[in-house]
């Protein structure tokens, strides 16, 4: 289990932090349509196609990262309460019971809507340049894969909390900006020249 957990945080990670650099690219490529449409007044077609299936690619490609981070939205204000184990076996429920149907009607509806537009070789609707969108319905299965991957390594996590009554903890490479700067903050009120 620690060997698949280790493979598919692994996975996660390298797909989170590839597709991430979606953000510069969205970045200068908003940026140059602010500029060509406000200075130049000449709108590009093809803009905001494009800028929706980056962000489109980035939000469905960065899922199994952030869920291998732990950084999904959760109430927490019972849950932090309960012991280990008990967090855990709900965890553990709640993945088998709704986390994988979804995850598996998100890959084979999926699958059916990327090989309709692959065979058609759809285009966008909303643009005159027709900006081609079939290799962006293929991220859904793709998405939707990478979460069933990691989905498995949560659940993995989960076995082994209710076997060993301790959470094993996922890769930090992020932190949250709040916690940097209370972390700096504390480490700042307990220097001896601060005081």
């Amino acid at each position: 289990m620690l060997g698949y957990i280790k493979f598919a945080d692994a996975l996660s990670a390298a797909f989170g932090k590839v597709f991430g650099w979606l953000i510069v690219l969205m970045t200068f490529g908003v940026s140059y349509e602010v500029f060509v449409r406000y200075v130049l007044g000449s709108p590009t077609p093809w803009a905001l196609d494009v800028s929706f299936i980056m962000y489109g690619t980035l939000f469905m490609l960065g899922g199994a990262y952030t869920l291998s981070r732990g950084g999904h939205v959760r109430g927490d204000f019972l849950y932090r309460l309960w012991p280990v184990r008990v967090q855990a076996a709900v965890d553990g429920f709640l993945y088998i019971i709704f986390f994988f149907p979804g995850v598996l009607a998100l890959i084979f509806a999926g699958w059916k809507y990327a090989e309709k537009s692959w065979r058609f070789g759809e285009v966008s609707v909303n643009s005159p340049a027709g900006v081609p969108i079939y290799q962006f319905k293929s991220v859904i299965v793709v998405a939707g894969v990478l979460l069933a991957v990691q989905g498995l390594a949560q659940l993995f996590r989960c076995i082994l909390a209710m076997r060993d009554g301790v959470w094993l903890e996922a890769a930090e490479d992020v932190e949250e900006t709040e916690a940097l700067l209370m972390k700096q903050m504390t480490a700042a009120s307990d220097h001896p020249d601060m005081k």
